[in-house]
């Protein structure tokens, strides 16, 4: 097929199946190769996708030159890997988080910029169904002014998942719940409710030996006036509770749960619409917390390499969400409210002299 565009694959660890199983569910998509510091764990994907493994990801991509490479490794090593392959591809996937610094989100974002490569962030939960009608029912006004907003994440992450590999858990290769789980969901929050003004934060380490936070919570103030809530914890016991996602307004309330954010729990609007009738089409609980995502970004983002349209979810989205991450931490650890948002004071620019 002329439109059958090439991907591979940089590291083969947790993440990597359902990459590889939405790939294969992709007819516009070619498997061309999988690598991963770990011989044993890329001949495990190789035996199972059919494709050549490797141990070099520079090795690989400078050798099959893929119109596409997703970059799967710990999210401190996102930065140094997806700079490595760039000059051997001309669109980038990178899991969430993009970086876990802003320093380097920025040096991702020049070096794609400079090389002419597109650079896509892996947010799948928005494109689950449920998220999709509840953006359109936002973007229609059919909220009104929003008074609240609200993402829990109860996760069940026992230590013999962190113990699986020596990154997980650390400050300088993962990051906790913030970071990691619950990345998702902050992201979902902020991009339903709008630039954030301020947040104050805590977190705590509680049922698991590791560097981070295994629980988190927040309290974020957007600029439009509304108030949010972020729960996380990775220490629900014995198993996943939820990942919900709620917003209240003036003229509705949607609350989104299940354990991926993919079942409509509430869906209450003062003025229906024939869109409130088919509910049921919209809300299906997914088998694993990845949910169904992956497949509509795949898609999307081939649309966008076909048509050149802005991908949703570019750098600068990936780098969003990061710095809300971030001012979590920060937060945390100051014990003080923390701004996004520079406020100038007493310049003339833009709103004439001042008297």
């Amino acid at each position: 097929m002329s439109d059958t565009r090439t991907i591979a694959i940089v590291g083969c660890g947790r993440i990597s199946p359902r990459h590889l199983d939405v790939i294969k569910e992709i007819p516009e998509l070619k498997l061309v190769g999988v690598c991963d510091i770990k011989r044993e764990r890329a001949e495990v994907r190789a035996k199972a996708t059919g494709a050549p493994a490797f141990t070099d990801a520079v090795e690989m991509v400078k050798n099959l030159k893929p119109d596409l490479v997703s970059v799967l490794v710990e999210s401190g090593a996102h930065c140094r890997v997806a700079c490595e392959v760039i000059p051997y591809t001309k669109n980038l996937i990178v899991e969430k988080p993009m970086a876990l610094t802003l320093d380097d989100a920025d040096r991702l974002i020049d070096t794609c910029e400079h090389s002419g490569v597109r650079l896509f962030v892996v947010k799948q939960n928005r494109y689950n169904k449920p998220v999709v009608k509840l953006r359109r029912a936002l973007e229609a006004g059919r909220f009104g002014k929003i008074a609240l907003g609200t993402v829990r994440v109860r996760w069940c992450r026992t230590q013999t998942y962190y113990n699986q590999d020596s990154w997980r858990g650390t400050w300088q290769d993962d990051g906790g719940v913030y970071a990691n789980q619950a990345s998702h969901h902050i992201d979902l929050l902020q991009w339903m409710l709008g630039p954030v003004e301020s947040v104050q934060a805590y977190t705590a380490t509680r049922l698991v030996k590791i560097e981070t936070e295994d629980v988190g919570t927040a309290i974020l103030k957007f600029t439009s006036g509304a108030l949010g809530i972020v729960e996380a914890t990775t220490a629900a016991r014995p198993k996943d509770l939820e990942g919900s996602l709620s917003i209240l307004g003036e003229k509705g309330s949607v609350v989104i749960s299940g354990f991926a954010v993919n079942k409509i729990e509430t869906w209450n609007f003062a003025e229906p619409s024939p869109e409130d009738s088919d509910l049921a089409a919209w809300s299906v609980n997914p088998p694993t917390v990845y949910g169904f995502g992956h497949l509509e970004f795949y898609k999307d983002l081939l649309e966008c390499i076909r048509t050149g349209k802005r991908a949703m979810l570019d750098g600068l989205a990936g780098r969003k969400s990061l710095e809300l991450v971030i001012a979590l931490y920060q937060a945390a650890v100051s014990r003080h409210e923390v701004r996004l948002r520079y406020v100038p004071e007493g310049v003339p620019l833009g709103r004439g002299q001042t008297k």
